[in-house]
C-alpha cells in the first residue's frame, strides 16, 4: 500500500491508499487544503482541529448542495460519492469529539 503525503493547512499528513489511487487522493487532499486555507484565513485563533472540522463541514455542505450527484467541478460515480460522504461524516464526528476533549 503506497503512502501519499498530503499538505493540508500547512501540515503534512501521510495517508495510505490502494495502488493506483494516489492521484485521486492528492486531488482530494488539494480540495481539503483549499477549504482549510480559506477557513484559517477567515477566522483567527482557530485550532487545527477546528480548521479541519469546519473544512469537513464546508465540503459536506457542498456535497449536499450537489444532491449527491457529483462535485461542482466534475461528476463522480454514485458509489464514490456515498463513500466520500461516509468518510467526511466519520471525519466530522471524530473531529467534533477531539474538539470537545481539547476544550475540556
Amino acid at each position: 500500500m503506497p503512502d501519499v503525503k498530503l499538505s493540508i493547512a500547512g501540515r503534512d499528513y501521510f495517508v495510505a491508499c490502494n495502488a493506483g489511487e494516489e492521484q485521486r487522493l492528492l486531488e482530494l487532499g488539494a480540495m481539503v487544503d483549499t477549504i482549510a486555507e480559506q477557513v484559517a484565513g477567515g477566522s483567527r485563533g482557530l485550532t487545527e482541529t477546528r480548521i479541519l472540522l469546519f473544512s469537513a463541514l464546508l465540503l459536506a455542505d457542498k456535497l449536499h448542495d450537489t444532491g449527491g450527484k457529483g462535485t461542482v467541478d466534475r461528476p463522480e460515480p454514485a458509489a464514490a460519492m456515498v463513500q466520500s460522504a461516509d468518510a467526511l461524516e466519520g471525519l466530522a464526528t471524530r473531529l467534533e469529539n477531539l474538539a470537545l476533549r481539547l476544550e475540556n
